[in-house]
């Protein structure tokens, strides 16, 4: 699964944190809607492993190195329902400030509560309706389509009313902070794992989660165990939390 700092030239590593989601969205939807050869050239020269993740893993679309790939992606996309989807997301994130803004104050916790963590690089983009974040190597991808809203119209033909109370914008910055924090505290022979530890360690992720943000974004029913823990052990701080595995004392 899947980080640098953002610096500004002469800042050091004892400046603020500022975050902002690099827009590789607006690359792609110009080359798929325009069919602009410059914009997928840059997309192959700025984002290369973003490319190739978004072809390969999230597509399936073949080998980025294959001769006829760009012409198959952009077919792909032809699809009416893709190409509103590109276009709606363009229109609906035309500004991400507030996204922005909401992953700087996160990692600012998280520094403090995480030494030396590392902030990834974020970036936008548009799938097909496939993972909502995808963490690489130093990396967060977001998916705007995943994200329209739960009354966008499309969605009624794919989703149920429980999945897309989650498919909108509030919920970009918790999913991101969840997936990231879940690719550094993996749990070990995760197959292996009774489903009870498998559920509290999610669980605790969510938690901390919840409190990097300083709302409930998630109150799934294996939270508020956690939650209880953490109530009664105060001493217990949240790097701790995220590196232990004591999922009996957390069951109490």
């Amino acid at each position: 699964m899947a980080c640098q700092f953002k610096l500004t030239p002469g800042e050091d590593d004892d400046a603020a944190i500022r975050v902002e989601v690099q827009r590789y969205d607006r690359l792609e939807a110009r080359y798929l809607t325009t069919a602009d050869y410059s914009a997928l050239m840059q997309m192959n020269t700025d984002y290369p492993m973003e490319t190739k993740t978004l072809i390969e893993k999230m597509l399936k679309l073949g080998d980025v190195r294959d001769m006829n790939i760009s012409n198959r992606f952009l077919m792909f996309y032809q699809d009416s329902t893709l190409q509103m989807v590109v276009s709606d997301a363009e229109a609906k994130y035309a500004k991400m400030d507030d996204i922005n803004d909401e992953l700087t104050r996160a990692f600012e916790k998280l520094s403090e509560w995480i030494p030396n963590i590392k902030v990834p690089t974020f970036y936008s983009q548009i799938g097909a309706f496939d993972q909502s974040i995808v963490v690489g190597d130093n990396t967060v991808g977001i998916s705007l389509d995943k994200y329209m809203g739960e009354d966008y119209p499309i969605y009624k033909r794919y989703y149920s009313k429980q999945q897309v109370r989650s498919m909108k914008r509030s919920y970009i910055v918790p999913d991101c902070i969840c997936f990231y924090l879940l690719s550094m505290y993996q749990l070990e022979d995760f197959d292996e794992r009774p489903q009870i530890e498998k559920d509290l360690h999610i669980g605790k992720i969510m938690w901390v989660t919840n409190q990097v943000l300083g709302r409930n974004a998630f109150t799934m029913t294996y939270v508020a165990p956690i939650e209880r823990y953490m109530k009664v052990h105060k001493n217990v701080t949240v790097k701790q939390l995220l590196e232990a595995e004591n999922y009996p004392d957390f069951k109490k």
